[in-house]
Order: structure tokens, then sequence, then C-alpha cells
């Protein structure tokens, strides 16, 4: 079972809870996904360097803006470029995926990086319906959401290699994994990847109280959603040999730069390229100056303002104001911050405002 420091962060700096980096691999316009995987690269050195608790990359599915379609391979890639920082899944959608074979993936990066990888769970396709479709080999979609309790049970059993006698799989292991350690001469690592269950809603909130698991919550698309879905977890919250007491962290939407008319050109470029996804018109993430220059309808204008009144941008001051508020409103236990932008420059900087307005550590 996960140790709960493996599962609960320490604040750092003035921080009042441990700060965390969810990432998007976005691609912007006139950029490749070799330009975006060498950012990630670099925002998680930057992260590991200034005392950023976890590392996290988010399952997405054709979409040409978002380079994150595989996280096991990117969190391999990541794990050969940091040494210390946690480094996990934000989420992998568990319906995609046989969980056999997300127990092999993550049994095989805990081997790469013994001690800090996390495995972080969803139930949404993580794209449209025609790609889950090709995904999964059905076009039974609600299937594999309805059916998410017994894939996660499954997974565990998985990856704790301890399916009872006589199941159909008691002969089946997740290799690397323990069995490995009662093999003749085996010697395995006492760690697995703690399984976190993120959300947008309260299914996998009440799921995550009631199998005492830690749970993310994506307050950076679903805001209404949050207190009432860290209220759910906490009241369904049942001690486990995982957690004692509840621990949630959330996903936030924050850009800071150095300047407050910088960060409203970024997060309006930004918005864009969600206008664009949420109309079945996804492509590269535009540039600031083709932001400024798109003729937004009314309706697209409203869609705008209201995805950017929830994203904390400005100034390093500005953002670390609004996520102390965000912070004391929700209680949250961790926040986890992505920072999407055009370009990896205004990405790495903005982690970089950010850590410097917490004092955070001074990179070595």
């Amino acid at each position: 079972m996960a140790e709960t420091d493996e599962i609960r962060g320490r604040a750092q700096g003035t921080a009042p809870v441990p700060l965390s980096v969810l990432d998007l691999v976005t691609v912007g316009a006139g950029r490749t996904a070799t330009d975006a995987l060498r950012t990630s690269v670099a925002i998680s050195r930057l992260a590991e360097s200034r005392g950023f608790h976890r590392y996290w990359v988010a399952e997405h599915h054709s979409m040409p803006g978002v380079a994150s379609s595989s996280p096991a391979v990117i969190l391999a890639h990541l794990a050969a470029h940091t040494d210390r920082i946690r480094l996990g899944s934000g989420g992998v959608m568990l319906p995609n995926h046989a969980p056999l074979v997300i127990a092999e993936q993550f049994g095989t990066l805990e081997a790469m990086a013994p001690g800090r990888v996390d495995l972080g769970l969803g139930r949404a396709p993580g794209t449209d319906g025609a790609t889950a479709a090709a995904l999964r080999r059905t076009d039974r979609l609600n299937e594999g959401a309805d059916d998410f309790p017994e894939q996660l049970a499954e997974l565990i059993r998985f990856l704790d290699d301890d399916f009872p006698d006589g199941h159909p799989y008691a002969r089946i292991h997740a290799v690397p994994g323990p069995v490995q350690a009662t093999s003749p001469g085996g010697v395995q690592s006492p760690h697995r990847p703690p399984v976190w269950l993120l959300g947008s809603s309260g299914f996998s909130a009440r799921l995550a109280g009631v199998l005492g698991l830690p749970f993310a919550f994506a307050h950076h698309f679903s805001a209404q959603n949050t207190i009432p879905a860290l209220d759910l977890y906490r009241e369904s919250f049942r001690p486990s040999a995982v957690l004692d007491a509840p621990y949630a962290l959330i996903g936030v939407s924050a850009l800071a730069t150095d300047d407050e008319k910088e960060a409203r050109r970024q997060v309006l470029a930004a918005a864009l390229n969600m206008v664009r996804l949420r109309t079945g018109r996804p492509g590269l993430v535009p540039t600031p100056e083709e932001a400024e220059a798109y003729d937004f309808s009314p309706m697209e204008r409203e869609f705008v303002d209201r995805w950017n009144a929830n994203v904390i941008h400005g100034t390093a001051d500005e953002v670390r104001s609004g996520l102390d508020d965000l912070q004391k409103r929700t209680g949250a236990d961790e926040l986890m911050i992505t920072g999407n932008a055009h370009g990896g420059d205004v990405r790495l900087r903005s982690y970089e405002l950010i850590a410097d307005a917490y004092g955070l550590p001074a990179p070595a």
C-alpha cells in the first residue's frame, strides 16, 4: 500500500499548501510537438529545483494543440530528466485501457523512478465520442464509465498482485510488480504507485471517499462543482490503509507574467483555443496576435468571459493572491497549477514567477 508521505506534500516558502504542476503539453501555432515536449522537460526541471511537489500530465486524444495522448511515455521521458519530483498522470482515462496494461505501464515507471510515481485515474474518455469509440473498439461508451468501480478494483488487484485463489486472473501478474519479490531470488521495490481518483463531478469524489483514496478535482474546467465535490469527498471519506484522513488537490488554471496586459493577451489566446475545441474546430493554440484580431461572436465572447473568469492571471502578486483566496475558499490540501499559453517560454516564466512570489527554494 502507498505510504502517506507519498501522497501528502509539504508546503514550501510562504505557500499555504504544496504547489504542483499539471502539464497538458500544449502545442502552439508555429510550434511542433517536439517543441512542446522540450518545454515539458524544462518546466519539470524548474518545478523540481523550486520545490513544487509533483508534476502530472493528462491524457487527451485527437486534439492538435495537446500532445499528451500517451502519459506513460511522457512520464518515462520526464523521469530521465529529473531526480526527485513526483511524476504522475492527471490522469490516465481508465475506460480507455485494459487495467492490466495500466498496471504494467506504471509498474515500469515505478521501476524507472522508484518511490516517486503517482497513478491518477479518470473515467471520462479525454476526447470526443468517435475517438473514444476508436480507442475502446466499441461504440457502447457508457459501458466503460458505468464499469469504472469494477475496472478500478481489477487494476488495484493487478498492482498489488493479490487476486484470490480461483479468480480467472489469479495466475496473471503485472510485471514489473510484486510477483517478482515472490520468485526464487526475487527482490522487489517496496513501493507501488499510489492511486488517485480524478473527477469533475460527484461520482469520483464519493468513490474516492468511500475507498479512502486521495482525490484530485478539475477546478480548472469545472469550477462550479468544486466545493460540492470536495464536501462530498470529505463527507464520504472512510479511513483506509492508504489514508487516515481526506487529502484533496485541485487543478487550477493560473498564468503569471511580468506585465498584467500581457497576461490578458495570453489567456485570450488560450480561451480562443477552447472556443474552437468546444465548437468542433480543435487546432493548435493560437498566438496572442491572432486572438486579438479574431472577431468573436456574442456567444463566443460570453464563453470567453466565463472561461477566463476562472483563470487566475496577472502579475505574480496578483496570481499569488488569487491562489491564496482559492485555497481558503475550498480548503484544498494542494494546488496543482496548469498554465496554458501559446509559447513555452511564457509557461516556463509563469512557474518561475509563481515560485518567486511564494519564496520557494532557489535553484541549486
